[in-house]
């Protein structure tokens, strides 16, 4: 296909609702081409020292520096104004800051050289392999964030890494790679296609490994592909996340918690709080806290880096949101606040929208909404909020606001979440350079953790070199091999 007949997309701005940018589509020949070119320039990358990659990147982050305003600003333009957005310049600096202090230590942690415990005159050491090419497929929200989650540390591996961003969101690439261009042993190893799934399809199949942000429809279709190709995929594909808050916490700060938990970004978060299971006791005072406090957030229409709500980044997400009220008033439910979209100068914007009366037969209490939703439904008991918190196939983060620490952790343990943030929400953030862990259920496949200084063994392969340094064993006397003292 001719440059000039290349296939574009438009793109939609969530603020004014204008279509203002055309997204060319990369073909499967051009998807090919690049990865081509990245296995090649992989080559030299991967054979580098690590000390050496962490120079180049060490680099990059200076470069990054330069341009933090203008890469945030673009990602502020995608998803509409949210307040993280702001700040993608400075999440990026940390992000790679953090591998720069981080990556030795944790392959030396992960790796061994030493004599065999089994066999002991057989000296053991351990070889780190990266995976050639890695291809990260990106989500409409926290776009440039949710997809350098994954290429950075692939980078310091070793990897090449080839990534798309979300069609709805594919503007914040253009500022972030003129960093990129500026380290050409970077450049050599790091672009990105634009494009729709048949573009998503190509860079599977030219990849490696693949990482994916996204629905749990799209993310089967990931799976099964990777499956044919018999090549490994990790996949987080969201939440429908619980908060527990117990009979002794303090209403004033759950209800400053759970507030922030499930409407910051707008709710469009994977980990924002979508299920709130009070205690009876304490439920309606709990409910009147909230909606007073619900009230008093503002919506950023005005002034983008003022308000708390920005508007739906996808348009879409507006009509699933809205369905979802409208499946729980019609079983029941009552609205206490918010629960319209609002057109305002071409954006689509929801106030916090707090129910009662819900229930887990209402599609708001078990599939992924993603806006901001606070449905609350109480408890008697501290095991039946338990049984509510997991009855869901979702599984990636949960919520306990108790009277203390020991009462929450006693619960956090029994809630199958891959993080539980014990006396307030939306801690994930603290696992970043100290822990990683693994979502439960449909929320995440593939194992391995995302974040933490683990996560680099994501990208690669551990082989063993084994010397053996005594005598070898001989086919004529080895009846003796595998008694004790046998070689």
């Amino acid at each position: 296909m001719a440059d000039g007949d290349q296939r574009t997309l438009p793109v939609r701005n969530p603020r004014t609702g204008a279509i203002d940018f055309a997204l060319p589509v990369a073909s499967a020949a051009q998807v090919r081409e690049k990865a081509a070119r990245l296995r090649e320039g992989q080559k030299a990358w991967g054979a580098r020292p690590l000390a050496e990659r962490i120079a180049v990147m060490q680099r990059w982050l200076g470069e990054v520096a330069k341009r933090a305003n203008d890469i945030a600003q673009a990602d502020a333009v995608d998803t509409g104004g949210c307040h993280t957005s702001y700040l993608q310049g400075f999440i990026t600096m940390g992000n790679i800051g953090g591998w720069i202090e981080d990556a030795q230590a944790a392959l030396d942690a992960a790796s061994y050289d030493g004599p065999s415990k089994a066999v002991p005159s057989v000296a053991v050491q351990t070889q780190f392999v990266p995976y050639p090419l890695v291809s990260v497929i990106g989500p409409w929200n926290a776009p440039m964030m949710l997809v350098l989650l994954d290429a950075i540390p692939a980078l310091f591996a070793g990897c090449a890494v080839l990534i798309k961003p979300s069609e709805v969101t594919p503007r914040w690439v253009t500022p972030l790679f003129e960093t990129v261009a500026a380290v050409p042993e970077l450049a050599a190893v790091f672009d990105y296609v634009q494009g729709d799934g048949e573009t998503g399809r190509a860079m599977i199949d030219a990849a490696d490994l693949v990482c994916f942000t996204g629905s749990v429809p799209t993310g089967r279709k990931i799976a099964v592909q990777c499956a044919e190709r018999l090549i490994p995929c990790y996949l987080e594909l969201g939440g429908k996340d619980p908060v527990i808050v117990t009979q002794t916490a303090d209403l004033d700060r759950a209800t400053t918690a759970v507030l922030r938990g499930a409407v910051h970004a707008n709710g469009m978060v994977c980990f924002s709080i979508e299920r709130i299971y009070v205690a009876e006791a304490i439920h309606d005072a709990f409910v009147a806290m909230l909606v007073e406090k619900a009230q008093k957030v503002r919506l950023n229409s005005d002034d983008p880096r003022a308000g708390h709500l920005h508007p739906f980044t996808f348009a879409p997400q507006a009509k699933i949101v809205e369905a979802h009220i409208a499946d729980a008033v019609a079983k029941g439910a009552t609205v206490l606040t918010g629960g319209k979209v609002e057109e305002i100068g071409g954006g689509l914007y929801m106030r916090p929208t707090v129910l009662t009366g819900v229930n887990h037969a209402m599609t708001i209490m078990r599939d992924e909404t993603f806006g901001p939703m606070l449905p609350v439904m109480p408890f008697r008991t501290v095991e039946e909020a338990i049984a509510l918190a997991n009855d869901t196939e979702f599984g990636l983060t949960a919520s306990v606001i108790a009277g203390d620490e020991a009462e929450g952790l006693a619960i956090a343990r029994q809630v199958n979440a891959g993080s539980v943030f014990v006396q307030d929400t939306f801690l994930t953030f603290a696992k970043n350079r100290t822990v990683g862990s693994n979502a439960f259920g449909a929320s995440g496949v593939g194992g391995g953790a995302r974040t933490g200084p683990e996560a680099i063994l994501r990208y690669v392969r551990r082989k063993a070199l084994l010397t053996q340094h005594g005598a070898v064993a001989d086919i004529q006397n080895d009846h003796h091999l595998g008694k004790p003292g046998g070689n």
